[in-house]
């Protein structure tokens, strides 16, 4: 599987993003997507994946009611749409295909990253 994240920017806190992922090579509808970020001098860190435990998408705490995780099987695409970005939500965001869950080594499939970058 081929994973290519876009979609990211610069944005004023508070403004809204959707990142996409494109997904090619074979199908993701039987993966968990998720989502990943990783901020200048941190390590990388779980965000969002959906299908989890039963059907249900999982956030990590920082980002509930705020980002939502969906996907199109139709299109193979994946999404997170953010609203009301914080300067700390600035990073990298990469997308994965995998078993699911906060772990990377869950994940055997990664996107390139998308920058998001949010001004206060």
């Amino acid at each position: 599987v081929q994973l290519q994240a876009s979609g990211g920017g610069l944005v004023q806190a508070g403004g809204s993003l959707r990142l996409s992922c494109a997904a090619s090579g074979r199908t993701v509808r039987t993966y968990v997507m998720g989502w990943f970020r990783q901020a200048p001098g941190k390590e990388r860190e779980f965000v969002a994946c959906d299908n989890w435990n039963g059907g249900t998408p999982y956030y990590q705490d920082s980002v509930k009611g705020r980002f939502t995780i969906s996907r199109d099987n139709a299109r193979n695409m994946i999404y997170l749409l953010m609203n009301s970005l914080k300067p700390e939500d600035t990073a990298v965001y990469y997308c994965a295909a995998g078993r699911g869950g906060r772990a990377q080594y869950e994940y055997n499939y990664w996107g390139q990253g998308t920058q998001v970058t949010v001004s206060s």
